[in-house]
């Protein structure tokens, strides 16, 4: 710049230094975002036989495909399903969001989403989801785990944990009618399901809503059982209302009609039982 005198002075310009501390800002905002990004992601651990399988370009041969989605829903296959020692676990998933922290080196066992397989009959795969899976992971979840199945002659069952809270009735609902089951099945499935459909307006939402859209679009036959309680916690009585929704796979999946009250009260420890219906 010059003068009225003809001096040359420098310029200083706070403009360029505002966009280089910008751009220094906005690669760093991008570096955590990618971060956080590859945090989330969900991470599917098999066993190794599985693995090699999967690593060989094959999908994992399943029939039944059984989803438990919640405490409730997956203690109820702990306590009906998987006290017998037909059952192995063959993988988890790693889930890491702002309520749920995936632990490094964690066993199938202690996993808070596992895969079993039925040693008699290896088609039959369940999966019991406790932990939270965030909204922009559901997505993901479900299309990892759907891409190792394979499709043909496949069928979904979804057990779902719900509030009675959140159920929506133009009737008075009395407390002493809850748990009850309510489905919601895709336009493939052509079974007959166990209990009424779920009325509007009410709707499926989280994990097993996106596992129902995934199996609509790709035309897999499922049907999402959800059991609404006015229990907070586990409860025996709310498990054993998922008991009809695996009725007609009574030829793949034996129940147990009346576990022992050791094995309740190894998954029931709830003993202070209180209603949600208000809160």
């Amino acid at each position: 710049m010059a003068t009225f005198f003809g001096e040359v002075l420098s310029v200083y310009s706070r403009a360029v230094e505002e966009d280089e501390e910008d751009l220094e800002e906005n690669e760093e905002d991008e570096q955590i975002r990618r971060e956080l990004e590859e945090k989330r992601e969900i991470h599917l651990q098999w066993s190794p036989e599985v693995s090699e399988s999967l690593k060989s370009g094959n999908k994992l041969p399943c029939s039944d495909f059984i989803l438990a989605v919640g405490h409730n829903a997956a203690r109820f296959l702990s306590v009906y399903v998987l006290t017998s020692e037909n059952w192995d676990a063959v993988g988890h998933a790693s889930v890491w969001n702002e309520r749920s922290r995936a632990v490094t080196g964690q066993t199938s066992e202690e996993s808070s989403c596992v895969f079993y397989r039925q040693k008699d009959n290896p088609s039959v795969l369940i999966c019991q989801v406790t932990c939270y899976i965030a909204e922009d992971q559901q997505f993901q979840w479900t299309e990892k785990v759907f891409d190792c199945l394979q499709h043909r002659e496949l069928s979904v069952t979804v057990l779902s944990d719900s509030s009675v809270a959140e159920y929506k009735t133009a009737d008075y609902l009395c407390s002493s009618s809850a748990p009850f089951l309510r489905s919601l099945h895709t336009g493939a499935f052509s079974g007959q399901s166990v209990c009424q459909t779920l009325e509007q307006p009410n709707i499926v939402t989280g994990l097993p809503a996106a596992v129902l859209n995934h199996c609509e679009v790709h035309r897999i036959p499922a049907v999402v059982y959800q059991c609404y309680s006015d229990v907070i916690g586990l409860d025996s009585v709310t498990m054993e209302t998922y008991k009809p929704a695996l009725t007609k796979l009574d030829k793949s999946i034996q129940l147990d009609p009346s576990p022992s009250t050791d094995v309740l009260r190894k998954f029931v420890k709830t003993t202070n039982i209180q209603s949600n219906l208000y809160i």
